[in-house]
């Protein structure tokens, strides 16, 4: 870290608290009452930095003589502020930051602005600033970013003219290493299920093998749901099947339901396999995938390691039929899509909203061969080196219903769509034992 750090400040709750005193009141959000710190102790994890003591600036930026440290961006165009920051504990944050601004004033903060990778970390996405605000200044509230504990250089980006008050970052969630990890044989004659969920129990999915992912930080790929823990209407085990559900409200906001395997159980090697339905319209990206258990924070990635069992999006999809696209793909630091190079393949498959069907992996230590209903058509086998195959390491399976973002929304929303589902039969992890 460079010795640019020289502004922070870490307090406990009732100083932060008397700090945004003479805010205005962050807009209602029906979600986030629904997250809660891991311990007691964590509800003193909370970092604020004021607007003005920014380390280093591009554009217009003047620090304002306020009794909280505000900084005022006098210019319209895109500007940016560098800031200097200490997390305490690693996990999920809500970042919390007070301005005001014109009508079209955005803002977003960007994580490890210096990265060996050159990559654009941004923890918060896209932030729309009040322009009309009684008392100065308003609270907007991203929540769920992953941070790691240690020092941390960030940029505030702003698009406009505003004033900043102050940034906040609260620890809700701290990171839990997860316990258990299974390493499946992949040697003998036939495979045999080591661990699975039937879902043949009705109510909210078992959080003995299931961790909610909360938030609404846009999830590295500008996504625009925030997604809830133990909310029936975006995730339950209905009829033996589990229902992963998003919804628009009457605001035009979308709620959907993330489900990880992180912090209960992760596996190294073996087939895994899911049974589903995913839904079709132009908008929604519906995937069953796993990620590296060493993921904390947005510079895990792809470090980390992902396997895309089944990756579907709306748009290529046709409403009637049903026949869409599925795509399998292995993202490791050599291959990654955000260099364009990442190893992927794709199949058709007909009914893909009205019929089940079977998406796996068997994930050998030689190579990751996808499957739809039994047939073969993904291969990834460059075990060369660690950049190429961090896939000897364990990883967690996710199920998640994407709106938006930078593949689902590439070719827009169907505005007229209020409700998406994807229906999952089961998810089975199997190994090959002589």
């Amino acid at each position: 870290m460079r010795n640019s750090i020289k502004y922070l400040c870490a307090i406990q709750l009732p100083i932060a608290a008397a700090i945004f005193g003479a805010c205005t009141t962050a807009p209602s959000d029906e979600n986030e009452g629904e997250v809660q710190v891991a311990d007691s102790a964590s509800a003193k994890n909370v970092v604020v930095i004021a607007g003005a003591d920014f380390t280093d600036f591009h554009g217009s930026a003047e620090r304002m003589e306020t009794e909280n440290g505000e900084v005022a961006v006098t210019d319209t165009g895109k500007h940016w502020l560098d800031y200097a920051v200490i997390i305490p504990e690693a996990g999920r944050y809500r970042i919390s930051s007070t301005g005001a601004g014109d009508t079209e004033t955005v803002m977003w903060i960007e994580d490890y602005r210096v990265n060996k990778d050159d990559r654009t970390y941004n923890i918060t996405g896209n932030i729309a600033i009040e322009s009309t605000v009684a008392d100065g200044l308003a609270a907007h509230v991203k929540t769920g970013s992953p941070m790691n504990a240690g020092e941390h250089e960030i940029r505030l980006h702003v698009e406009g003219t505003a004033r900043i008050g102050a940034l906040e970052f609260e620890l809700i969630k701290a990171h839990i290493p997860t316990p258990t990890n299974m390493v499946q044989a992949t040697d003998g004659e036939e495979w045999t299920v080591v661990w699975a969920d039937e879902f043949d129990t009705e109510g909210l999915p078992d959080t003995t093998k299931w961790t909610y992912d909360v938030g609404d930080w846009g999830w590295g790929n500008h996504e625009l749901q925030y997604y809830t823990r133990a909310k029936p209407e975006n995730a339950r085990i209905e009829n033996g099947h589990l229902i992963i559900e998003a919804h628009k409200d009457e605001n035009g906001k979308w709620t959907s339901a993330r489900l990880t395997t992180r912090e209960k159980v992760s596996f190294t090697y073996g087939r895994i396999e899911f049974s589903a339905k995913v839904p079709a319209k132009k908008g929604n990206w519906s995937a069953g995938w796993t990620l590296g258990d060493s993921y904390v924070d947005e510079l895990s990635w792809p470090y980390c390691g992902e396997i895309d069992i089944l990756e579907s999006v709306g748009y290529q999809m046709d409403d009637k039929t049903g026949n869409g696209t599925a795509h399998a793909s292995a993202h490791s630091p050599a291959y990654y899509f955000k260099l364009g190079n990442q190893p992927t393949a794709t199949t058709e498959v007909k009914n893909m909203n009205g019929e089940f069907h079977t998406y796996a992996v068997d994930w050998t230590p030689e190579s990751i061969t996808a499957y739809v209903d039994g047939d073969e058509y993904f291969v990834y086998d460059d075990t060369s080196n660690e950049l190429t195959w961090p896939f000897d390491q364990p990883q967690n399976i996710i199920l998640n219903l994407t709106m938006g973002g930078g593949w689902g929304g590439l070719e827009g929303m169907d505005e007229s769509v209020t409700s998406q589902k994807m229906t999952v039969d089961y998810v089975r992890v199997y190994e090959k034992k002589k």
